[in-house]
């Protein structure tokens, strides 16, 4: 029994052909429009590529330029077959491409559902690369006069003012680090001796942090030197005073921010799939139904339109049975090959004469 079967008449199939023509053309621009997003979200990842490790995270806008380009030109195709089949005549032109164009079209649309879900389990990728990214960077910020390190330090400062976050995972991170470079500082004071000499790696540790952290909504000056020290700034509280300096981590921030755009393109590519499944659903109905037409040799009859010709049980049943044959003939293709001395018995019959008694042979003289 067909599934979802539906009569249409030589009105119906002519006024569905024509929508589904308006409507290629739509994901035609569907089309632009995601590849339009993945191209934006590239660019937004490479704009920060320096604060994140070496992990394969453009999988996601490459798979959404990749469908964006396939989608235009499977419907400009689609609206040029939906165009002609407004006359069933025309149809025969179609009939052989329109089976492989559907099954194309099917395994499409779920690579565009598959984009959609890509877009919402990125983040779990992003979030590691950014927490190994942004640790390299802090370690490298104080290394200004190091070739291809030395914009390291302008870009966590802009980072840190535009998102408003300091540190990794908060301000404390800076505590852990040196990010003051040697030049800076005067190895003659006997403070900053003893500081290098206190830490095994001889670095110079501070509980500081660099101006960028800075809030700039903060009622008194900014107090990023001797930040744990309540008797050195005056009515000063280092656990009360946290309006001093930004207390989120520059990883959440930047999480945030590109956790927002993937929702919205993924949402985007969601309603774009729908929008896609139901442009096949019509195309199928219309093939089938041009179809049925065909059989009955009057193009003006009514005819039956389905999504599929039996149920899914039986559509599964006759798939597998061909996917079997197809083995059993490779196999034996195989084995017929692989053996060149197989005796293939001969269906002819031999035919001696009337008695069919075999003919005497008969010595030739040397």
């Amino acid at each position: 029994m067909a599934v979802l079967r539906v009569k249409f008449t030589k009105t119906k199939r002519d006024k569905l052909a024509q929508v589904l023509w308006i409507l290629n053309w739509i994901s035609v621009v569907t089309g632009i429009i995601l590849f339009s997003l993945g191209l934006f979200l590239k660019v937004e990842i490479y704009k920060r590529w320096e604060l994140m490790a070496e992990r394969d995270i453009h999988y996601v806008p490459n798979t959404l330029i990749a469908v964006g380009l396939i989608a235009c030109g499977i419907n400009f195709l689609g609206g040029k077959i939906c165009y002609d089949c407004v006359d069933s005549t025309k149809f025969l032109r179609w009939k052989l491409i329109m089976l492989p164009y559907i099954i194309c079209t099917f395994f499409f649309t779920f690579c565009v559902l598959v984009g959609a879900l890509m877009c919402y389990s990125i983040r779990s990728d992003l979030e590691e690369s950014l927490a190994l990214g942004l640790t390299e960077a802090m370690r490298f910020y104080k290394d200004t006069d190091t070739p291809g390190r030395c914009f390291l330090k302008r870009t966590v400062d802009l980072l840190q003012i535009e998102f408003q976050c300091c540190g990794n995972a908060g301000y404390k991170d800076w505590f852990q680090i040196q990010w003051v470079s040697n030049r800076y500082l005067d190895m003659s004071c006997k403070e900053v001796a003893d500081r290098l000499r206190s830490n095994v790696e001889g670095r110079y540790l501070i509980d500081g942090v660099p101006f960028s952290c800075c809030n700039t909504n903060s009622p008194r000056p900014c107090i990023q030197w001797q930040i744990t020290n309540n008797s050195a700034h005056y009515n000063y509280d280092h656990q009360t005073e946290e309006i001093n300096l930004w207390m989120k981590g520059c990883r959440q921030a930047l999480l945030d921010y590109y956790t927002h755009i993937m929702q919205s393109i993924g949402l985007t590519v969601l309603i774009t799939w729908l929008f896609e499944l139901s442009v096949l659903t019509g195309v199928r109905y219309l093939q089938t139904s041009l179809e049925n037409v065909l059989k009955q040799g009057d193009p003006n009859s009514e005819s039956d339109g389905w999504l599929l010709e039996n149920s899914f049980a039986e559509t599964a049943r006759s798939n597998l049975s061909i996917i079997k044959n197809l083995g059993k003939c490779n196999q034996i293709d195989t084995a017929d090959n692989g053996d060149p001395n197989i005796n293939v018995p001969s269906t002819s019959v031999a035919h001696y004469g009337p008695d069919n008694v075999p003919p005497k042979h008969i010595p030739i003289d040397s």
